[in-house]
């Protein structure tokens, strides 16, 4: 049996996972973070993409966080994120329609344009297709 941290996901509407882990990798602002049993006190925030889980046993899970915070301390891990949904849940077509309309909004240059907040849904959206692509990859289709 391998040794294990205890890993909480959570977001504002819902707890998404407890339990114990092998370990999680999350998307930091500086870079991957990847969280052992045993790991340095950290306090960091998340970039919107996948957080990664490999469970007890081996098996993972994906789940896609739209941004947050990452708190280790060396028997727990807790993730915060602003909203999270397992990455088995989230919609492809969603996601791109999303991107389309985030780049065409962009691309239109009109006065009245909010150009930070059509930044953040095309970066939201490419995150969530990441997202999903890396789920694809992990299960081979």
């Amino acid at each position: 049996m391998a040794i294990t941290v205890h890993c909480d996901i959570v977001s504002a509407e819902e707890e998404l996972f407890s339990g114990l882990v092998e370990m999680v990798i999350a998307h930091g602002h500086m870079g991957d973070i990847g969280v052992l049993p045993g790991h340095a006190p950290l306090l960091s925030t998340i970039k919107p993409g996948p957080v990664r889980v490999i469970k007890q046993g081996g098996k993972e899970e994906v789940f896609y966080i739209s941004g947050g915070f990452i708190e280790v301390q060396p028997n727990m891990v807790k993730v915060l994120a602003d909203s999270a949904i397992r990455a088995a849940d989230l919609d492809e077509a969603a996601a791109m329609e999303a991107k389309k309309a985030a780049e065409k909004a962009i691309l239109n240059h009109s006065a009245d344009l909010d150009y930070s907040a059509a930044s953040a849904r095309l970066a939201e959206a490419a995150a969530q297709l990441r997202t999903i692509h890396e789920l694809r990859r992990k299960v081979g289709r």
